[in-house]
């Protein structure tokens, strides 16, 4: 999600090819010795990160300005987006399945709740996380959190992150959120992928 967020607002036309994961074709495996998605060709060079895809369509063309926040630089948002990655999204996959790690599904929610308490003081300002509009930082965190209150939506919406949970609800309710959720058929080999954005 990511990765089409950032392509669709830069406009930087891909072919995208669909994956089922449980069923990777061999042409996943030859571009990106990790398999996972999603996977960017451009020439020569394989971007198998969705943060490096963002930036890499974001600095070719940023026509909203997600690179330049209203506060803070470009470095700043980098650092949080690391903190989200590394100290949140490992408590998030196992409050999500906790039965695949063997572990306590309310520590963990607990542990990530303590992430979810700052970026709601930080949002309490301005309504985004660098100022008075989206930028990388909210577009590369949002999508977390929003598998994070999908997995206890009742617990969620009992949290008094009021200023947290209006920002989840701009997000998901965003034209650019629905067009990035558009479906497609699964990829076939040897078959051309689908015009994105479309």
């Amino acid at each position: 999600m990511r990765a089409r967020l950032a392509l669709a607002v830069s406009g930087q036309t891909c072919e995208l090819r669909e994956i089922v994961l449980r069923d990777k074709p061999q042409a996943l495996r030859d571009a990106s010795a990790k398999a996972t998605v999603p996977v960017l060709i451009d020439g020569d060079r394989v971007i198998d990160e969705s943060l490096d895809i963002m930036l890499w369509a974001l600095r070719r063309n940023d026509p909203d300005r997600w690179l330049s926040p209203k506060y803070g630089d470009e470095a700043l948002m980098l650092a949080l987006i690391q903190r989200c990655e590394t100290e949140f999204k490992p408590h998030l996959d196992r409050y999500k399945y906790p039965d695949r790690y063997r572990v306590d599904r309310e520590l963990h929610r607990a542990a990530a709740a303590e992430f979810l308490q700052e970026l709601n003081a930080q949002l309490v300002r301005d309504g985004w996380l660098f100022g008075t509009r989206c930028a990388l930082a909210d577009m590369a965190i949002a999508p977390f959190v929003r598998q994070f209150a999908s997995t206890d939506e009742t617990w969620f919406a009992e949290q008094s992150w009021l200023a947290l949970q209006r920002w989840l609800q701009r997000f998901v309710t965003a034209t650019l959120f629905e067009r990035v959720m558009q479906k497609y058929a699964p990829w076939q080999p040897a078959t051309a992928g689908v015009r994105f954005p479309g």
